[in-house]
């Protein structure tokens, strides 16, 4: 694990919201790191944790209206632009969460299951990125017509100088992930 890393900032948040709108279908949404990772500097984005927050069409709307039938929906953040959802084992994933709802009772469930993932790339603090975008994918079962699910991802971080090997060791990882 990495343990060289000093913090420059305090831990931030950053927010996008990814809107579903088509019954099994991927759609996609990024968060621009450019101006937090400095390949120069050495300075990564320290992803501390990350938040899934679903809501229906409009901030109001309920998710029975949303669903209309049992459904499930799926979210993921990957630092690699991957043009989908991607396995548990990928080395690109950042984080992940699902949502499960149930019609007739109005039963629902949420769950991070990444929260967020390290594999071995971050400290005990969290996950190391270098790259200069986070990519969003979600895709939900069943939508009904005209609606829509919004996932806004919320992710918890802080701006970290690393050693120049850590540096290096965490951008070849990625590199190598992209392949």
């Amino acid at each position: 694990m990495i343990k060289m890393a000093t913090r420059k900032t305090a831990m931030f948040t950053l927010t996008e919201r990814v809107t579903v709108s088509a019954s099994a279908t991927d759609t996609f949404a990024t968060i621009d790191l450019g101006s937090y990772v400095d390949v120069g500097d050495r300075q990564a984005l320290q992803i501390h944790s990350v938040d899934f927050i679903f809501q229906g069409t409009t901030a109001g709307t309920s998710l029975n209206t949303t669903f209309g039938a049992d459904s499930s929906a799926f979210v993921q953040v990957t630092d690699l632009n991957r043009g989908g959802l991607v396995f548990s084992n990928d080395r690109a994933i950042v984080a992940s969460g699902n949502l499960h709802f149930g019609s007739g009772d109005n039963v629902v469930g949420n769950e991070s299951d990444l929260y967020p993932d390290n594999f071995g790339k971050g400290s005990d603090d969290g996950r190391f990125v270098v790259n200069d975008q986070l990519y969003i994918t979600a895709r939900a079962g069943i939508i009904a017509s005209g609606q829509a699910l919004n996932c806004t991802v919320r992710v918890n971080a802080s701006i970290v100088t690393l050693g120049a090997k850590d540096f290096m060791a965490i951008a070849i990882q990625s590199t190598a992930a992209d392949n």
